[in-house]
């Protein structure tokens, strides 16, 4: 008994379309060459997913399809804002899917016109009336102005009588100088125009044309000779410098202009420290190897400056110095060291110098006068006052005698006073007291 018998089914065999169709036979895949057996089971042999990807590099560069533009070059005719007169004139243009470009000629941004100032008759009459011009060259001047566009070359060979460039351009500033003045309401709202602001100097302009004209036209022989003379003055210069900086390094100082160091002061000195002149302090502390320098720089000089005039001073006093400076609120290099600049601050710190040598002189004196009364309160009053030749007596040590006493240790003993005399004298220890008799 099987199912079917189970189930009631008869026994009769499925058709062909119902029976499980057959799978074809794999085709066996070759190993490729070179790859191991393990490594070729790992990477797909058996339907494992690959550990590399299989899309190649190149395909993933590849730009997504998109609509293709198609564009020519074809030669159509243009215009341009710039021109007045409507010209027409062909070029080549790239063209995109069949539509033409309709903007503006891309080089007619670059067409850019000068204001030139218009007058009226009231006006010529007022403010522009020379001389030396006349009303139809004055018109013709700046009708050829707005035409070339302030090209004055071009301007002086289209211009019917013979006028230099210098004088086109000086009638012309000056014309627009005088209508932006007169036509302003204050002088203050046309100062910054150029214009106003800079004046054209025709004298200044001349001079200098024929001063390039005649440097152009010299020969070399001309030029060998120029620059041999600038050398010699040069030299000339250079000789005169070091004359002068070696004349000022051995010109003497005299004692006057010295700075008292504050460490070197005395206590029982009563002169004040002179002070210091500020051009024979700059000149006095600048060193010897900067004298010997021609060119170097002003704040490396300075720091010299300040190092040797503070030479003689002590650190602390140098401290001190640059804390005066910044109480007072200056930088202790200055911001801006011209030659003013910096004899200024020298002075200021040999200024400060002296004050600190002011302030201990004081701190001195009166340290001096409270010890002199501190001495006069702690003396006895029955004491009589030490006379100028006592204290100024020198001590003479004693001299000893044969024995090695001293004499005045002697002299001592016998000038006792007279109560030691009356007391009965101690008797002496070596002596034993005596034993008295049955008889006494």
């Amino acid at each position: 008994m099987d199912a079917k018998d189970i189930l009631g089914l008869p026994k009769t065999p499925f058709s062909s379309s119902q029976e499980k169709k057959s799978r074809p036979p794999k085709e066996p895949q070759r190993k490729p060459d070179g790859v191991s057996r393990e490594v070729y089971a790992l990477t797909g042999g058996v339907g494992m997913a690959p550990l590399m990807p299989t899309i190649e590099a190149s395909h993933l560069k590849r730009r997504p399809a998109a609509e293709k533009e198609k564009a020519s070059w074809q030669w159509l005719p243009f215009t341009s804002s710039a021109r007045t007169d409507n010209l027409q004139l062909y070029h080549w243009v790239r063209v995109v899917n069949g539509a033409p470009p309709t903007d503006d000629y891309q080089f007619a941004k670059y067409n850019k016109k000068v204001e030139v100032l218009k007058y009226t008759d009231e006006e010529y009459e007022k403010y522009l009336i020379d001389p030396a011009w006349s009303r139809e060259e004055t018109d013709q001047l700046f009708e050829l102005c707005e035409r070339f566009d302030l090209r004055f070359i071009v301007i002086a060979d289209r211009f019917p009588t013979a006028r230099s460039v210098e004088d086109l351009k000086n009638r012309y500033y000056a014309a627009s100088r005088s209508l932006l003045i007169h036509r302003a309401k204050s002088f203050d709202d046309v100062s910054t125009n150029p214009l106003v602001k800079d004046s054209y100097d025709v004298v200044h302009e001349t001079e200098r044309k024929r001063a390039l004209l005649a440097l152009l036209s010299q020969s070399k022989q001309q030029e060998r000779k120029d620059a041999e003379t600038l050398s010699e003055a040069k030299r000339i210069m250079e000789a005169r410098a070091a004359s002068k900086t070696v004349d000022e390094a051995g010109m003497p100082f005299s004692s006057d202009n010295a700075m008292v160091p504050v460490d070197g002061v005395s206590p029982l000195s009563s002169t004040h420290p002179p002070l210091t002149h500020p051009n024979t302090a700059a000149n006095s502390s600048i060193p010897n190897s900067l004298r010997t320098l021609r060119v170097y720089l002003r704040t490396y000089a300075l720091d010299q400056m300040v190092q040797a005039a503070s030479a003689s001073a002590g650190l602390r006093v140098i401290k001190r110095v640059d804390q005066t400076l910044q109480d007072l609120g200056v930088n202790l290099k200055p911001k801006v060291p011209t030659k003013a600049v910096c004899v200024e601050h020298l002075e200021l710190r040999n200024e400060i110098l002296t004050l600190l040598n002011l302030q201990k002189q004081l701190q001195n004196k009166e340290a001096e006068v409270s010890a002199n009364r501190e001495s006069s309160f702690t003396e006895a009053p029955t004491t009589p006052k030490r006379s100028n030749r006592d204290m100024d007596r020198p001590f003479v040590p004693d001299i000893a005698g044969f024995t090695g006493e001293r004499a005045g240790k002697r002299d001592h003993k016998r000038k006792t006073t007279g109560r030691f005399l009356e007391a009965p004298p101690s008797p002496p220890q070596s002596k034993r007291p005596r034993k008295l008799k049955g008889s006494d």
